[in-house]
């Protein structure tokens, strides 16, 4: 096994020197060195030991992701596009910053608590969490904690989010604006304190404002998948006077899209659907998907941003940054003007 001995002895530097390399420690060490060193290190094939480096620095270089969201039987959380890109963003950049990502779902707090317990976990991202005995558990455990789109205000917690209330307001607006009148929405399961509530709460508001009268009947709440979607596709072939629909979710979008367009039911000349997240998918969706964009690069980036301030013993400021959303229009919404 090739040791940072072995480097140092190849280069004709000191092991310190190697050692600060490895480690990203390269303030004073000029940029020939770095260059020789990373050569050797790629000829002599060194793989550094991940065990012996955290016992000497305290610290893993593992930071964990945990997935409370409780899927159908038979699907996983990964097959939602937008976590799947989402982790992507996260794994990436804390690559870029010497770390590695762990990924875990945890429908308890005894199951969180045992996760802990067995790794050695510098810090966790928390998607999606409430308020709730599985939050507190959490807490207790005093880790470096940032949590994404999430409606958990407490003073010590690091939040990421997004104008999901507005997001789906100015949706909402935008096809009222376009003439429609009779307008659905459709989201997976609400829950109180939590980022649908806010986008049900947004359309709501929307049709308020207009001095549309809200009808529980189109609000639909059901998984995200072909199967799950098919209920609103029959409830608007029997509904033709619902023109439009507006989704908490790009990949939800599509599936009810999909499930019109096998009813013969045509977007967007019978209606109108808007997303949510701007995913890549909308643009091979047929018509394109019309949507609301939110930055997740930039998010992710954020998100990381306050783990390595909170892992250097910093205080984040702010701790919750709130992004802004935006409308892209592509070919899936008609004007009824």
């Amino acid at each position: 096994m090739v040791t940072i001995k072995d480097i140092a002895a190849a280069t004709g530097v000191s092991a310190t020197t190697v050692s600060n390399v490895i480690n990203g420690k390269t303030g004073r060490v000029s940029a020939q060195t770095i260059q020789k060193i990373n050569e050797a290190i790629e000829q002599l094939g060194y793989v550094p030991n991940m065990s012996a480096r955290s016992l000497v620095s305290h610290s893993s270089k593992v930071i964990g992701f945990i997935n409370h969201v409780l899927t159908i039987k038979g699907s996983n959380f990964m097959e939602d596009p937008f976590l799947s890109k989402f982790l992507g963003i996260l794994e990436q950049v804390l690559r870029e910053n010497g770390y590695y990502l762990m990924i875990r779902t945890a429908e308890t707090p005894e199951e969180i608590e045992s996760f802990l317990r067995t790794w050695d976990i510098d810090g966790l991202f928390l998607a999606g969490i409430f308020q709730d005995d599985f939050f507190e558990s959490i807490k207790a455990q005093k880790l470096p904690t940032v949590l994404v789109d999430s409606y958990v205000h407490q003073a010590d917690i690091c939040n990421v989010g997004l104008e999901d209330f507005g997001g789906s307001n100015m949706a909402t607006k935008y096809l009222i604006e376009k003439g429609h009148k009779k307008i659905a929405f459709a989201s997976p399961k609400i829950q109180n304190g939590g980022v649908l509530m806010e986008r049900y709460l947004g359309y709501k508001a929307a049709l308020t404002e207009a001095s549309i009268p809200f009808d529980s009947e189109l609000v639909f709440e059901c998984g995200m998948d072909l199967e799950h979607t098919q209920q609103i596709a029959d409830y608007m072939v029997a509904h033709p006077d619902v023109t439009a629909i507006v989704t908490t979710a790009d990949f939800l979008a599509g599936n009810i899209m999909a499930n019109l367009n096998k009813r013969g039911v045509r977007i967007p000349e019978d209606i109108s659907v808007m997303g949510f997240d701007d995913l890549n998918i909308c643009t091979i969706m047929n018509p394109q998907l019309s949507t609301i964009h939110q930055d997740m690069e930039l998010k992710g980036r954020l998100a990381v941003k306050l783990m390595l301030e909170l892992l250097n013993g910093e205080t984040p400021s702010p701790t919750e940054v709130i992004l802004p959303t935006t409308i892209v229009e592509r070919d899936s919404v008609r004007s009824l003007n």
